[in-house]
């Protein structure tokens, strides 16, 4: 049948319509494979979504064994809590030490992408930057209310993320032990002259400060230390406390266990997170993120303040610990050791000199109103419920 004059005078533009819908079909198509949302399924971490309905999958690697009570939660509870709070748009997957990489190498995975979280103890990398040690505990410095104060209200944080900025890596409080214990020993500690010699897993500064003092530092990860006390290749070893260390199973291979914790009185730990990766994310996430850091943060520490003492008194009527404290001469030895170990690091490094200001000025003003408050309500306590018994 021959075509109408109507049909004849609009089949033109009819063809056009329907070429132009083909190309935009052709461009979208296009656009999914290589561009557009289809890009997103192709970054690293990232699946495709709509805005900021996109999906984020997130690895954190550990400086701890997987499942370790107390440290190891915190990394859980804080992949948990994102993904959560998100509904499910920031998923993370936890490794624990060794199982994607060894516990010392985290802070370079973390900076080099090859995971987007980190957890562990900031002073693990004093090689790398030299004032991170006051981010997790320096010797007879602040208490884990101290800190954690200090960190958030004192300028702490503001610095250490400077330290950490030429690497990437932007740093949250990521838990805390609360104070430690001195840590275990095969023999028993009289005197200052029983550790000379003494070969002793201690990190960060304390390090030093203990071979200053006669003594000879060891740096060994948390899943080396059974073994190393056991067959003689330290002599000691300080961990965390009663919680932690009866999970590790410390008190089978050595039985004198020492206090107070000069050393770690209120062991920070800490989540380093990529910088990209965490710019990569819309603000919400962003926000969960910090959020959820900082939960995790004062979880660890009601997780140890719950848990030690009953772990104390299990390994001390179970195990057959032997509790001792430091001898007098020993913390006094460690005390001055310490002084000119600060004095070394400070002239040594200007980040270092420029954290320690920040740091004294506030140690000097909490401990001098903790003087009033916290310690003398302790004292107190102490005195009146003594007589009381």
């Amino acid at each position: 049948m021959a075509a109408s004059p109507l049909e004849r005078r609009y089949a033109p533009a009819i063809i056009l319509l329907l070429l132009a819908a083909l190309v935009v079909v052709i461009a979208l198509w296009a656009s999914e494979r290589s561009g557009g949302i289809g890009a997103l399924a192709g970054r690293d971490g990232v699946q495709a979504g709509s805005g900021d309905q996109a999906r984020y999958t997130w690895k954190i690697v550990t400086t701890w064994p997987k499942n370790l009570p107390g440290l190891g939660s915190g990394p859980e509870n804080f992949a948990r809590m994102v993904g959560e709070m998100s509904n499910g748009r920031l998923t993370a997957r936890v490794y624990g030490a060794g199982e994607m990489v060894p516990a010392f190498e985290v802070f370079d995975a973390v900076r080099q992408g090859v995971a987007e979280v980190g957890h562990g103890a900031s002073y693990y990398w004093k090689g790398k930057v030299p004032s991170s040690v006051f981010f997790t505990a320096i010797p007879f410095g602040m208490t884990a209310q101290e800190i954690n104060a200090w960190l958030h209200y004192g300028g702490g944080l503001e610095l250490w993320r400077e330290a950490y900025a030429p690497s990437n890596l932007i740093p949250f409080a990521g838990g805390n032990s609360g104070v430690q214990m001195a840590g275990w020993f095969r023999k028993e500690i009289n005197s200052l002259a029983d550790l000379q010699g003494l070969k002793m897993r201690i990190p960060g500064l304390a390090g030093e400060v203990f071979t200053a003092a006669g003594g000879s530092a060891v740096r060994i990860s948390g899943g080396e230390l059974y073994t190393s006390l056991q067959t003689g290749v330290i002599d000691a070893a300080e961990w965390v406390g009663p919680y932690n260390d009866l999970a590790l199973g410390l008190h089978e291979v050595a039985k004198y266990y020492y206090y107070p914790g000069w050393h770690e009185p209120g062991a920070m730990l800490e989540f380093i997170i990529n910088k990209d990766a965490y710019e990569a994310l819309p603000p919400d996430l962003q926000a969960i993120v910090t959020v959820a850091a900082r939960a995790a943060n004062q979880d660890m520490l009601d997780e140890f303040t719950a848990r030690n003492n009953a772990a104390l008194q299990q390994l001390v009527d179970n195990h057959g610990v032997q509790l001792r404290e430091l001898p007098d001469d020993v913390m006094q030895a460690f005390h001055r050791a310490g002084e000119q170990a600060m004095k070394d690091l400070v002239a040594s490094d200007p980040m270092a000199a420029k954290v320690y200001a920040s740091f004294i000025e506030f140690y000097d003003g909490v401990r001098a109103y903790h003087h009033i408050s916290e310690q003398s309500y302790i004292n107190a306590r102490d005195e009146v419920l003594d007589r009381a018994d």
